[in-house]
């Protein structure tokens, strides 16, 4: 049987399987991470703004795959996160426009619909670099041309797509050295493909498994309780009120009575509750669901063992409580300030910083946990000003707070800083008289002539600019390079400072200290900065931020 035709509905199917397949590999992704860090997130990022997608797409009613089409784009452009987001949401945001009046799709106008998100993808990336998604994206693309003119059935169609991104992605190396030195794909590359591979195995009747069992049941939950949006929802509209994890450990002898099964212990955990999530292997089951009587979901637990770990939390005081804070935060007057400056930062130490130096709202995130197009779109509104500037802090933030800036109501400026230390060196050419394209340029030259110093330890062996990297040892990182590795951070810390500070240039280092960071280990810095750099005035801050130990703002 042939496919010549793609309605929406059968697109939108593709669209779902394509996400579910991205979810299913997501740490797999996040492993390519060309760095060793603990903050490879290309696939998560991928993973949720795809998610976001296809909850538009499941909203669809319309069997229009140019409605489906429009959707999908909506939904990834408010959730895009990240560089590899945002650019997934410009591929179907380009797929969208040249497909949006087709109520079905032959062959040759889902190739122009993948030309037309090429060519968005690539104006939306100021210096576009081949080897990496982009490149996988363009030369599919180009071949899907190809393939349609021959072939109008939509299943061989599709296999030669995935075929050439395949070939493209194994490619990547050879385009970008980094890639090649460290043996790996390009993350983002492969996150497209995966995409792909799902969309094929849709057409070929292929089931997938419903759960990825080797993201951790931490970041499934935080991402069920992203979905909940405070603002734009009445505590009486929680249905279930009781957020619920526990975990089950299996007893042989209630095993032997109640064989675990679990898709069925998932279909009756759906029968009294939501947002549900289930994870299990030889020895335990992992539990989340949010629920109106918790003592129901536990009770299906225990047929298969005893509990352990529980956890209840009642959402409808957690609602009343964010909802009522809100309100006393929110200024009497809605009249709009002048200037408001939104922020990212990652820790609440420093949070406090950048709303001591004048930030009007200071999102948390960063690392890991990279905010969307919407968290950035709704904090903008939050300023609640006629100018705003934003100050992503970290390279992979910049994408979505310039796709942010796009769709606001009001004018808005990204300063587009790529670390803590440049995002608080900006805001100290803060001006409230000049005008914003003043302001950019004024904090953005001031960004320029901070160097910015971090620690943080390595999550696999590999090699990398000539170093030996060996697991779990602490590396130390010079404005993005990694110029030292050892097993021990303040050998780590004082070496990377003997490397970046200029005793003729540099005047002042200011040291933001990790969450697991203890005094002891902060005041030997101390002292061998006052013995080793005595001209050099030295700041230290409790930044509380996770995964760096150390970050340094060097000026």
């Amino acid at each position: 049987m042939t496919l010549q035709k793609l309605d929406g509905k059968t697109l939108a199917e593709m669209i779902l399987q394509g996400a579910q397949h991205l979810k299913q590999n997501s740490q797999m992704i996040d492993a390519l991470n060309v760095f060793p860090v603990p903050d490879g997130d290309t696939g998560t990022n991928m993973n949720l703004s795809m998610t976001s997608g296809a909850e538009e797409v499941r909203s669809v009613d319309k069997n229009h795959a140019g409605t489906v089409s429009k959707s999908l784009s909506k939904g990834l452009l408010m959730g895009a996160r990240g560089n590899s987001g945002v650019i997934l949401s410009q591929i179907f945001r380009g797929f969208s426009k040249a497909v949006e009046e087709k109520e079905v799709l032959t062959t040759k106008g889902f190739a122009e619909g993948l030309q037309g998100g090429v060519t968005t993808a690539y104006k939306a990336v100021m210096k576009p670099v081949e080897g990496t998604i982009l490149t996988v994206a363009r030369e599919a693309a180009e071949a899907s041309v190809e393939i349609a003119e021959n072939e109008p059935d939509f299943l061989p169609f599709m296999e030669g797509v995935v075929k050439i991104a395949k070939e493209s992605l194994k490619g990547t190396p050879e385009l970008l050295p980094v890639l090649k030195e460290v043996g790996v794909v390009d993350s983002g590359g492969q996150g497209l493909v995966t995409i792909y591979e799902g969309f094929l195995a849709n057409l070929k009747g292929e089931e997938l498994p419903d759960l990825e069992e080797t993201v951790s049941m931490d970041d499934m939950v935080n991402a069920e309780h992203h979905k909940l949006n405070q603002d734009f929802m009445n505590t009486e509209d929680i249905e279930f009120g009781y957020c619920t994890e526990f975990m089950v450990k299996f007893e042989e002898e209630k095993l032997a009575e109640n064989p675990y099964d679990e898709e069925a212990f998932r279909r009756d955990l759906s029968q009294i509750g939501d947002s549900l999530l289930v994870v299990s292997d030889e020895e335990l089951i992992k539990v989340h669901v949010h629920a109106e009587y918790p003592g129901e979901a536990m009770t299906l637990g225990q047929k298969y063992g005893s509990l352990v770990n529980m956890k209840i939390e009642n959402m409808r005081e957690q609602h009343t409580s964010i909802v009522s804070e809100k309100k006393k935060a929110k200024p009497q007057s809605q009249k709009k300030a002048e200037y408001g400056i939104v922020t990212v930062s990652m820790g609440d130490g420093i949070k406090k910083l950048f709303e001591s130096l004048g930030a009007t709202v200071v999102i948390q995130g960063g690392q890991t946990m990279n905010p969307s197009t919407q968290d950035l779109s709704e904090a903008i509104k939050e300023a609640s000003a006629k100018r705003v500037l934003v100050l992503p802090n970290n390279k992979n933030i910049v994408m979505a707070a310039e796709q942010a800036a796009e769709i606001a109501d009001v004018e808005v400026a990204v300063i587009p800083s790529k670390t803590i230390p440049q995002g608080m060196s900006a805001m100290l050419g803060f001006n409230p008289e000049a005008d914003i394209e003043t302001n950019k340029q004024e904090m953005g030259s001031l960004m320029a002539e901070v160097k910015t110093g971090q620690i943080t330890y390595a999550v696999r062996d590999t090699q990398i600019d000539g170093l030996n990297i060996e697991k779990d040892h602490f590396m130390g990182i010079a404005d993005g390079k990694i110029s030292v590795t050892d097993k021990d951070v303040l050998t780590t810390a004082k070496t990377l400072l003997d490397q970046m500070i200029d005793e003729d240039e540099d005047e002042i280092l200011t040291i933001l200290t990790g969450e697991e960071v203890d005094e002891k280990e902060v005041a030997d810095l101390e002292a061998y900065m006052e013995e080793n750099f005595e001209d050099v005035e030295v700041e230290i801050h409790n930044g509380g931020q996770p995964i760096y130990s150390y970050i340094f703002s060097i000026e």
